[in-house]
């Protein structure tokens, strides 16, 4: 939707979300880049979509709707086809006697309105809506075939079991041909393209294919996860491996060594890349595919749950044209999606960005990404030594995992480039032991090293949430796992409680289980603690201070643990203090 660029200044500034200063310098930057001005201004954290879309709105004339937790009724939703709906991002929300309430982005395409005012004979009333609330609707359209995909798959495993039974049809399993055409059976088609759209709506990330000496049993990793998604007849189960080394090109015939691979689906316009692992086990091979969203741009560090001063310091540490920002965690625990949001950010035509990785997850427009091939010699300190050959400004290096690669990284970091990796420790401050155990010198790590940040994913409520208040008993074993005095003043110093609240005033949130499939949670978003170096911090990395010292003194500067920022976003409404234990009390 179009909108004057000085009446949106005028109303920008009108508003009091930015200075005239501010609002200069990022309309000079929009200009180098190319874009709208709206774009550069909320790459920058200086207003949010919701901010954007609110004023865009209000000066056109056109009500604003937040549809983000809304269900839609099924009769409503189908008013409008998905296809039309997913091409023109126009959505059927409500419908009241003669008016049809619609949530759209762009207001200007009258083709779209004009065909639902044709196809439905209604009254269409237009209301703009966000990114999020569109995604949540589209994906009602699939969850209502989320009982048909267990129909189809059932089907053709029957149509599968008849074929086998047929004594005419004598498969071996060691033959390259008979596997062939077992791969190419179209009942075995059909189950794993309907295996893999079905996990791919479920929002999964990973899928679990497990033999067994009766069935075969696949599962489904959910917001981190495993669930048991159906159980299929053992003679399903040669068939469907098969098809899956067909899709990622392993060789059929080797079932004794682990093989890796990788392919793609395109799902209703979104790309979907599946990273497989074959492992040879007693009954059959092991399948799990790791499913990755090519498309990670319009991720912010606010998205990713990251606030108050973390996010100052993370910004601020993004300023830098050279230095080191490190992110730690166990596997599975988003350091690569943080990696790439920053990226994202940082990713102007004025810089040259070269990654290395192992394995490249998500493809980015105008990055340099490079994968690492270790059984031919080409590691991550190999790759490191040529991109710094490449002329880059910012390099990512997928993970630190050797003295050879981490003093390459820090001379990267010494030398003009801004250099973003993961470290596999379980907290900011066990990074710098963990580079000092790799040969790395203290003095070096204080020149290099901007911010430590470490993380792990926790489940997100649903708006089915129970609320409920801290009992006495309760507060008091809240009070033996963190310092609660220190949670509540972030809490009053963000301004999520009144400066007189006390924990009894507090509220907090439990998971409504609704289902089997619906156990009160929806979606993850992370918990952090940002460890900036300062000048305090340097000081006990130079004397090889432990980490517990360390994360002491960060802690005196400012710093929320992973644990206490936890129970600050469960404060927020946003998970369960129950969760948080779950992941973060290590």
């Amino acid at each position: 939707m179009h909108i004057d660029q000085d009446q949106l200044y005028k109303f920008i500034i009108d508003s009091g979300l930015i200075s005239k200063d501010e609002y200069d310098i990022v309309k000079q930057k929009a200009e180098e880049r190319g874009e709208p001005i709206q774009n550069t201004l909320i790459s920058m954290g200086k207003i949010t979509e919701d901010d954007f879309l609110r004023m865009q709105a209000y000066l056109v004339g056109i009500p604003f709707i937040e549809l983000s937790k809304t269900k839609v009724p099924l009769d409503v939703l189908s008013l409008i086809p998905e296809p039309i709906a997913r091409k023109h991002n126009i959505i059927a929300y409500s419908k009241k006697d003669d008016n049809l309430e619609v949530a759209l982005i762009n207001g200007d395409d009258l083709n779209a309105i004009d065909f639902i005012k044709k196809k439905t004979g209604l009254k269409v009333l237009p209301r703009l809506t966000n990114t999020s609330s569109i995604k949540n609707l589209l994906l009602q359209y699939q969850k209502s075939l989320k009982a048909d995909f267990g129909d189809i798959i059932q089907k053709e495993v029957l149509n599968l079991k008849s074929t086998s039974n047929n004594k005419d049809s004598v498969v071996d399993s060691d033959n390259i041909d008979d596997l062939k055409r077992m791969a190419d059976d179209l009942p075995v088609i059909k189950i794993v393209d309907t295996l893999l759209n079905h996990a791919a709506i479920q929002g999964v990330s990973d899928i679990h294919i497990e033999h067994g000496d009766q069935n075969t049993i696949i599962r489904y990793r959910i917001d981190g996860l495993l669930h048991d998604a159906m159980i299929l007849p053992k003679n399903s189960g040669p068939s469907i491996t098969a098809r899956i080394k067909v899709l990622a090109n392993l060789k059929l015939d080797e079932k004794r060594l682990p093989q890796d691979g990788r392919f793609k689906i395109d799902l209703n316009g979104e790309k979907i890349s599946f990273r497989v692992s074959v492992l040879p086990t007693y009954y059959g091979e092991k399948i799990v595919m790791r499913l990755l969203r090519e498309n990670v741009s319009g991720f912010t560090l606010e998205g990713l749950g990251f606030h108050g001063q973390a996010l100052e310091d993370m910004h601020n540490a993004l300023s830098y044209s050279e230095g080191m920002i490190l992110t730690t965690g166990p596997t599975g625990s988003g350091k690569t999606t943080t990696l790439y949001t920053t990226l994202d950010i940082l990713n102007t035509p004025d810089v040259n960005i070269s990654t290395v990785e192992d394995p490249i997850e998500y493809q980015i427009k105008r990055i340099n990404q490079t994968q690492i091939r270790s059984d031919i010699g080409f590691t991550f300190a190999n790759g490191l030594r040529s991109l710094l050959r490449q002329d880059p400004d910012i390099i990512m290096v997928g993970e630190i995992r050797d003295n050879e690669t981490a003093s390459l990284a820090i001379n990267a970091a010494l030398t003009g480039h801004l250099v973003l990796s993961t470290l596999h420790t379980n907290s900011a401050a066990g990074a710098i032991p963990r580079l000092i155990d790799m040969k790395c010198e203290p003095f070096l790590l204080v020149s290099t090293i901007k911010i430590i940040i470490a993380q792990r994913l926790v489940r997100r409520l649903s708006e089915t949430k129970i609320k409920y208040f801290l009992s006495d008993d309760e507060l008091q074993q809240l009070g033996k796992k963190i310092n609660t005095d220190r949670v509540l003043n972030f809490l009053k110093l963000e301004k999520v409680v009144d400066d007189k609240a006390t924990w009894k005033d507090i509220p907090f949130f439990k998971p409504n289980q609704i289902s089997d499939s619906d156990d009160g949670y929806r979606g993850r978003i992370g918990i952090h603690e940002a460890l900036k170096v300062t000048l305090t911090i340097k000081e006990l990395i130079i004397r090889n201070a432990t980490a517990d010292e360390v994360e002491e003194q960060a802690k005196k500067d400012g710093m929320m643990t992973m644990l206490e920022d936890g129970i600050f976003q469960a404060a927020n409404g946003l998970t369960s203090i129950e969760e948080v234990l779950r992941v973060a009390n290590d």
